[in-house]
């Protein structure tokens, strides 16, 4: 007893450092990593811990990962858009970007615990601080600045399931990539409507 409170004050100022560090977890780096150690454990043998492997390549991993942050931000956006946009368009393309989002995030849960692939439980940081960006407009100055990212998001999106769809190692992600493209392009459209019509 007298030992534990020998070593509770490191344990506070462990914890104190741990809360203090902006108060931000980088829950997209933490997913990565996880499933890193988990592909390392794999491959070595007659490892002493138990760590259930990754059954897909660090590539593919990372795609899903990555895929499911972007899909989480997209509906934390879209639900902002619904409270904050002032042009209807504007809060109609929210609505659609919770719902697709939603729909294909389930899709995607559903493949990484069949992969064994970590997912992030909240955005990244640096997703995080455009958000929090976003969230202090108001209006028109709301409307463009989010239409305006979501043009951007969505192409650079296109892009890496593009890439995912072609090169993938695993069929079922490959096949999610590319499934998800659809979506993707139909958004980008709607979002170079919507973003012309407020300029």
């Amino acid at each position: 007893m007298k030992r534990l409170f020998t070593y509770s004050p490191f344990l506070v100022v462990a914890l104190m450092c741990f809360a203090c560090n902006n108060g931000q977890v980088n829950a997209v780096k933490e997913a990565k990593d996880s499933n890193a150690r988990a592909m390392d454990s794999s491959a070595v043998s007659g490892s002493p811990t138990k760590v259930v492997s990754v059954s897909v390549s660090k590539d593919d991993a990372k795609f899903v990962v990555d895929a499911a942050a972007g899909g989480m931000e997209e509906i934390q956006l879209g639900q902002m858009a619904q409270q904050k946009a002032m042009a209807q368009d504007v809060k109609a393309f929210g609505a659609m970007m919770e719902r697709d989002h939603s729909k294909a995030g389930d899709r995607l849960k559903d493949i990484a615990k069949e992969k064994n692939v970590t997912l992030p439980h909240t955005i990244a940081p640096d997703m995080q601080k455009m958000a929090d960006d976003l969230q202090k407009r108001n209006g028109k100055d709301f409307d463009r600045a989010y239409m305006s990212m979501m043009v951007d998001d969505h192409k650079k999106d296109i892009k890496e399931f593009e890439k995912e769809a072609k090169n993938g190692a695993d069929a079922d992600i490959r096949a999610f990539a590319d499934s998800s493209l659809h979506m993707l392009k139909k958004h980008l459209d709607s979002a170079e409507i919507c973003n012309k019509r407020l300029k």
